[in-house]
């Protein structure tokens, strides 16, 4: 398939909030899903959004066996997730550090929630259902983030933990962009 130009910070399109998606297991679905995980491998990504390569629907990818970006994170199962809903399962919150695509070469700590459940459909429109915590639920909130127009350092409470990836993290792969 197609690796797509990721949009970065700055573009309007990044701030949109998304539009439920409507019709499953067409062709362009399918193009577009293939789309989405080429560019997500091609970029090292845990995962993307459909808004992050300008395309203003409901839809992230995400998940991964190993990562350079984070070489300390556990697997997370490579899913599509459409319409997603997050329900939080406990008022824990954790700091961690996040980068994304759209944010290149830049970290920050975002407060999210441990455990939540997330439900949706995949791209057949078969209903999923899964009870999360840790980077992977902390990966599903970044990502679903995209649909509702936020990116990471809108929740930044310290700028004091946010900053070029290469001076915070020195030990990561430089030939990840972020």
């Amino acid at each position: 398939m197609t690796v797509r130009e990721i949009l970065k910070m700055g573009d309007p399109r990044l701030l949109r909030v998304a539009e439920p998606v409507t019709e499953f297991d067409t062709p362009a679905m399918k193009e577009l899903i293939a789309d989405m995980f080429d560019t997500m491998h091609a970029a090292n990504g845990a995962g993307l959004a459909a808004p992050q390569i300008g395309v203003n629907l409901q839809l992230v990818i995400f998940g991964f066996k190993q990562n350079a970006r984070y070489p300390d994170a556990p697997q997370v199962p490579e899913t599509v997730l459409i319409n997603p809903i997050l329900t939080p399962l406990s008022d824990e919150m954790e700091e961690g550090f996040e980068g994304c695509l759209s944010v290149p070469g830049l970290r920050g700590s975002v407060p999210r929630y441990v455990k939540l459940r997330y439900e949706g459909v995949d791209e057949h429109n078969q209903p999923i259902k899964r009870d999360v915590d840790g980077f992977h639920a902390r990966v599903v909130q970044h990502e679903v983030d995209h649909l509702l127009g936020k990116l990471y350092p809108m929740h930044i409470k310290d700028f004091s933990k946010f900053g070029f990836t290469e001076v915070m993290f020195p030990d990561l792969d430089p030939n990840d962009d972020d």
